[in-house]
């Protein structure tokens, strides 16, 4: 049966990725256009051996010329595949997060088969960003059909706000939005995750207000906490510190560098009327580099949280380094027998990569590192093994000894 779509032919070295399920077909991979296909559309792509390979949406503005959506020829991409795919991504979420349904992200981009987007959820509130020109043409149908799929689930839904406010667009041709789709207000709402109540600020928050992908290790590492001196560094609203604090810390310094963050996270901290906690508005580097030169031993538990070090290949050689640095204040201003909790949330700054670096940090600091959990994020964000974008949060535990 003839397809409808324009078609795409690609390099031998883009049909393999293809055939080994990665999703994207990059600019440089296409070897001849038949039709005319139109940015935001689908196209069929081809071997070279004119064998077919999957259809997705075609953006000639981008490096990523094809987002495939489907490897299945029997694939109409009308709303009801949409639809279909939306139930299946909520579905999971909910066989997978139990109890914690409430507040979890609920589309992983193409981890769920829908390119560029994301939807967090916050209660009764929808956090939704769109990096995709395909996906941005039907986002309007995607999230009336997503609302509706909710409520008929029986949950409670009053808000939907559009937070495409990343300058990643501009590399798909469009422009940043914000605003709210379904509902109104003034952009807060509250969850409550592993007991610990928070504001969520899904305006003005980063990315979409909250981080959900640490939900389970803040809890792993709230257990080692009860009685202990804790230093929660990269704090942001919080999470983290307060987590420990619930659980019984002796006392919590939580510290990061923005103002605006630091003032949600003591407004949490009231909510839950934790007060063994302090909060430093500081360079996590230069007050660990200060520690360590006074010669204190305050903390027997210490978090590193930072931000994504690297977001490409380009930059790994320097992201390691830096990562290096950080740990390696950590390492010496900890006691022996002390904690340390350690992440990336950089997919480019792979798991052998972050492993040879805490060696090489180890080394340095004359320590062992007893691995107390080695971790990854929550199953609302779902790895595919096939996508290595979709592995991006590396979280150990270790005892420093």
């Amino acid at each position: 049966m003839e397809r409808p779509y324009p078609k795409l032919t690609i390099t031998e070295k883009g049909e393999r990725a293809l055939r080994a399920g990665h999703p994207w077909v990059y600019g440089a991979e296409v070897t001849a256009v038949a039709g005319q296909p139109e940015n935001g559309g689908i196209v069929d792509v081809y071997s070279q051996k004119e064998r077919w390979l999957g259809a997705g949406f075609y953006n000639d503005r981008s490096k990523i010329r094809v987002r495939i959506l489907s490897g299945n020829t029997n694939d109409r991409f009308d709303r009801s595949y949409w639809q279909r795919k939306l139930r299946w991504a909520v579905e999971y979420r909910r066989t997978v997060m139990g109890a914690d349904f409430s507040a979890c992200r609920l589309i992983f981009g193409e981890a769920d088969g829908f390119p560029g987007l994301t939807v967090d959820r916050f209660g009764p509130v929808l956090v939704a960003q769109v990096l995709c020109l395909g996906t941005d043409r039907i986002k309007a149908d995607l999230f009336a059909d997503l609302v509706q799929l909710l409520r008929g689930m029986g949950e409670h839904i009053d808000v939907l706000y559009e937070r495409s406010d990343s300058a990643l667009r501009a590399k798909e041709g469009l422009p940043e939005v914000t605003g709210f789709f379904l509902g109104s207000g003034d952009g807060h709402t509250e969850i409550t995750e592993n007991g610990v109540i928070y504001d969520v600020d899904y305006m003005r928050g980063q990315k979409t207000g909250f981080f959900l992908d640490q939900k389970y290790n803040r809890a792993a590492v709230a257990r080692l906490a009860a009685g202990r001196t804790v230093l929660d560094c990269f704090t942001h609203t919080g999470a983290f510190g307060l987590n420990c604090a619930r659980a019984g810390a002796k006392h919590v310094t939580s510290v990061d560098v923005s103002h605006a963050a630091l003032e949600q996270a003591q407004a949490n901290a009231r909510r839950n009327a934790l007060t063994q906690i302090d909060f430093v508005c500081a360079d996590v580097f230069e007050l660990l580099t200060q520690a360590v030169r006074a010669g204190k031993s305050d903390y027997d538990l210490i978090i590193l949280d930072p931000p994504a070090f690297t977001k490409s290949g380009a930059t790994v050689k320097n992201a390691a380094a830096g990562y290096k640095d950080l740990n390696l204040r950590a390492m010496r201003l900890l006691p022996r027998g002390g904690y340390l909790a350690t992440c990336s949330c950089s997919h480019f700054m792979t798991t052998p990569l972050f492993r040879r670096m805490l060696e090489d940090a180890a080394h340095d600091a004359h320590v062992q590192l007893r691995q107390v959990e080695q971790r990854q994020q929550s199953p609302d964000h779902p790895i595919l093994w096939n996508v290595p974008e979709t592995d991006y949060l590396k979280f150990f535990i270790f005892q420093v000894v």
